[in-house]
């Protein structure tokens, strides 16, 4: 009989961290891109800067962020395909937000028991969202940590780096008033909120296989969508056309993530029209809640994904380029006496 290792005995099994590796070395493989210079298994990922040559004064925008509680539902369901394309989508769309494109991606999976096949199935999705992107994801941490995480507890966590030209930078400098805000669809709750969604699902008793008639699906496929990612969309219009503006909307919902884009000082603030179709799920979460819709804005992104903020000659020509998927929202005004930074009517 084999005797068990002193570490195995501590928590942390050697063994199935090798297993993991062994089975996501293809999937991470299948992300290498031309500049990808180094192979799974050194201590740190290599990259080519060769793309840079095609920029005057290049600019690298890099990003952090994860998928928050949304791996509940995850574990809850015993699903762990799309968190793992919610990542790298969440994290593109953050530097899309600055105009840039994406380069290479690192990942950070953790839990207090390593399960090789779950840890397969995240940087699966992770690289499958890579690939749409042309994204080399260059390394990773998969970690077990017992007494810091819960039984069947995960953490997840992307970083991401990209490239843009110095003076095709979009920080929201260039918003002045009279710009239109244009509305991109989301797929759903994205990768936000999902504390007071999984508050809500306590309230109402409804389990994750529970197949509800307003959403066409059940519980656990709606709360699992994948996060929408927006650069094929996206990109090509920041190479064509002066976008003055691009928020994401995550943490902070409509409010906080069109606010952060407007410059201090100069009295702009965003008035929005809030006639727009919301999706059930929200209506469901706001239902049960009993949330204001006040609050909703402040938390999710009520079926706008993302925002673009342009000129109101350069509407038609995006909202052509764009299709079915723009909506005007509202415009920018100016008030020097005004406090808030975003209204709605």
């Amino acid at each position: 009989m084999t005797q068990e290792s002193a570490y195995k005995k501590a928590g942390v099994d050697i063994e199935a961290a090798t297993e993991a590796v062994e089975r996501i070395k293809s999937h991470v493989r299948s992300t290498f891109t031309q500049e990808t210079i180094s192979d799974i298994g050194l201590f740190s990922g290599l990259t080519s800067l060769q793309r840079i040559k095609k920029y005057k004064a290049p600019v690298l925008v890099q990003s952090i962020d994860g998928v928050g509680t949304k791996l509940m539902i995850a574990e809850a369901v015993g699903r762990f395909d799309t968190v793992g394309q919610c990542l790298v989508n969440h994290c593109v769309n953050d530097i899309l937000a600055q105009g840039a494109e994406p380069l290479t991606f690192l990942n950070y999976v953790v839990s207090l028991k390593l399960k090789p096949e779950v840890n397969e199935e995240i940087v699966k999705g992770m690289a499958i969202a890579c690939r749409e992107v042309g994204c080399a994801m260059v390394g990773g941490e998969t970690a077990e940590m017992p007494d810091v995480y819960r039984k069947g507890r995960y953490d997840l966590v992307g970083c991401i780096t990209g490239i843009v030209e110095r003076d095709r930078v979009i920080d929201g400098s260039k918003i002045e008033k009279g710009d239109v805000l244009l509305g991109l669809s989301s797929s759903g709750l994205h990768t936000n909120g999902y504390s007071l969604v999984r508050k809500a699902l306590k309230t109402a008793g409804l389990e994750v296989d529970e197949y509800v008639k307003e959403l066409g699906c059940t519980v656990g496929e709606e709360l699992l969508k994948i996060h929408k990612c927006y650069f094929s969309q996206v990109y090509p219009l920041i190479q064509k056309l002066d976008i003055h503006g691009i928020a994401h909307i995550t943490g902070g919902g409509l409010v906080a993530n069109i606010a952060r884009l407007l410059p201090e000082g100069e009295g702009l603030y965003a008035k929005i029209v809030f006639n727009w179709p919301i999706p059930p799920v929200f209506r469901m979460i706001q239902e049960i809640e009993k949330v204001p819709w006040s609050e909703m804005r402040r938390v999710f992104n009520l079926g706008i994904g993302l925002v673009l903020i342009v000129s109101i000659e350069q509407v038609k020509s995006i909202r052509v380029a764009l299709g079915g998927d723009c909506r005007v929202l509202g415009v920018i005004r100016q008030d020097e006496e005004r406090n808030e930074k975003v209204i709605f009517q």
